[in-house]
């Protein structure tokens, strides 16, 4: 019988896993649920295009305000955030916004809130793509 002491196994850092979790995460957030088309979660993938997609394109239509990185106070620059969070889809909304934003109505202040929905709900896809890429969640 030995007395030695084992110490226990130290997790190895696994820098590739970690490099695809963080592509996946990017790609993401670029095109929405392209990190879970990645991962072959194909349902979810397009749960989360259209639901973005959907949710850009009525918040465009309804001429709701994109936000502009030169924010006057921090709710313009989280503002900006959510707007900069719904990836490729931000350039498809401001190229829509040909007539400016329209908020002294209703349906114009409702735009800008799906628009900004739209962003913070694509940040959370793409880290919950990148936590499964990482073996974190199923």
């Amino acid at each position: 019988m030995s007395d030695e002491i084992v110490a226990p196994a130290v997790p190895q850092h696994n820098s590739g896993l970690q490099a695809r979790a963080l592509t996946v995460g990017v790609a993401g957030w670029i095109v929405p649920g392209l990190g879970h088309a990645l991962l072959k979660m194909w349902g979810r993938a397009l749960a989360c295009f259209l639901t973005v997609g959907l949710l850009v394109l009525f918040g465009a239509g309804m001429r709701g305000n994109l936000f502009a990185s030169s924010g006057n106070d921090a709710f313009d620059s989280l503002g900006y955030i959510a707007d900069m969070g719904t990836g490729a889809f931000y350039f498809l909304a401001k190229s829509l916004e040909k007539n400016g934003a329209d908020v002294s109505h209703a349906t114009g202040d409702y735009g800008t809130r799906f628009l900004a929905t739209a962003g913070v709900l694509n940040l959370l896809v793409a880290l919950h793509a990148y936590e499964v890429a990482r073996g974190r969640k199923a």
